[in-house]
């Protein structure tokens, strides 16, 4: 089955634009036309997918252009590739840590607030 962009679009979560863009800079090398008009298969949406994934965990547009080229040459280097996407897995799994720390901060903020307000304006003493 094919796709128009607009599909890939919808599929995807993506905008039309978006895709275009991903196409301009050379993330879409296997995206097939026909008279002009790209054409998506399923496996271009898988890949389309993916780069969102990694963007969204901030991968660069750098390396995602050498993981695709990785991927899909001819000559293609797996290694390389799967090198890259273990890179990211290590900085992604970092930045969860990061991040649970700030959640358990909020959480402990959200349980200790209300008395913190309280023995604070306890103390102060009221204005005349």
């Amino acid at each position: 089955m094919t796709y128009t962009i607009s599909q890939a679009a919808e599929r995807s979560g993506l905008s039309i634009h978006t895709i275009r863009y991903y196409d301009k800079e050379g993330l879409l090398p296997f995206i097939d036309r026909r008279n002009g008009t790209r054409v998506f298969s399923e496996q271009d949406i898988d890949w389309i997918d993916l780069i969102r994934c990694l963007k969204q965990t901030k991968m660069s547009i750098k390396d995602l252009r050498s993981l695709i080229q990785h991927c899909t040459d001819n000559d293609a280097v797996l290694d390389k590739g799967m090198q890259i996407l273990l890179d990211h897995k290590r900085q992604v799994e970092a930045q969860l840590e990061e991040i649970k720390g700030s959640l358990d901060t909020i959480n402990y903020k959200i349980q200790h607030l209300p008395q913190m307000y309280r023995d604070r304006f306890a103390k102060e003493p009221a204005l005349p």
